[in-house]
C-alpha cells in the first residue's frame, strides 16, 4: 500500500468514532464544545503517531509474549508527555479535559494501531497511519463538538454565531446529547457511503 492511501484511510474509511466506531467514550465525554474536541483529536494524534512509529522502529525487537505490555509502555510515555505539555502551554485546556487525558493510554484506537499496524509495518507507512487516524479523529471530535456547541449554546469555538433570540438546547451539551448527536452523525455516514461508488 502506498504511504498516501495509509494517510487518506484514516479520513474516511477507517474514521475511528464514525467507521470502526472506536475511542467513544472521549468522543462522547469531552465534546461539549469544538475547542474540547479539537484539544483532545490534538492530545491523541501526538501521541498515536509517535508511539506508531516507535513500535513500528521496536517491531522485530519486542518479544511476541510481552508485545502488548511493551507497547502500553510506549503509549503511556507519550502520554505522559502529552499532559506534560498541555499543562505548560495549554493549561485551560488541560482543565477542561480533565481525568480523559492519563486515559489516552487505555484508548483502543491507539493500542489496536499498535497492534494492528504499526507492529507489522514500516515506519513511514506506521507514521501516515497514524497521522491520518489521528487527523480524522481530530476532525470528527470538533465536528461533534462543534454541533453540540452551536446547537446547545448558540456560539461556535466560543463565538456567538446564532441569532439574539435563539433559545440552545441545553440537552445537546448534556451527555444524552452526545449519543444524539453521534447517532445523527453515523446515519449520515452510512447514508453518504452507500450513495459512493465502490472502488
Amino acid at each position: 500500500m502506498s504511504v498516501v492511501k495509509e494517510f487518506t484511510k484514516g479520513l474516511w474509511q477507517e474514521l475511528p468514532p464514525f467507521r470502526l466506531v472506536l475511542g467513544l467514550c472521549p468522543t462522547l465525554a469531552v465534546t461539549t464544545m469544538a475547542k474540547n474536541g479539537l484539544g483532545m483529536g490534538l492530545a491523541t494524534t501526538f501521541v498515536l503517531i509517535n508511539s506508531n512509529v516507535i513500535v513500528s522502529v521496536l517491531r522485530k525487537i519486542i518479544p511476541g509474549k510481552v508485545r502488548i505490555a511493551s507497547y502500553i509502555v510506549v503509549i503511556a510515555s507519550f502520554v505522559v508527555m502529552a499532559e506534560l505539555l498541555l499543562q505548560a502551554y495549554w493549561y485551560p485546556m488541560y482543565e477542561e479535559l480533565g481525568i480523559f487525558v492519563p486515559l489516552i493510554v487505555v484508548n483502543c484506537i491507539i493500542l489496536g494501531r499498535a497492534e494492528a499496524f504499526a507492529s507489522k509495518n514500516p515506519i513511514v507507512h506506521s507514521l501516515a497511519d497514524g497521522l491520518g487516524i489521528g487527523l480524522g479523529f481530530t476532525i470528527s471530535l470538533t465536528i461533534l463538538g462543534g454541533i453540540r456547541e452551536i446547537l446547545g449554546t448558540g456560539e461556535f469555538f466560543s463565538m456567538a454565531v446564532m441569532w439574539p433570540s435563539y433559545e440552545p438546547f441545553s440537552f445537546m451539551v448534556k451527555a444524552p446529547g452526545a449519543f444524539v448527536c453521534l447517532g445523527f452523525l453515523l446515519g449520515l455516514m452510512n447514508i453518504i457511503s452507500r450513495r459512493r461508488p465502490a472502488h
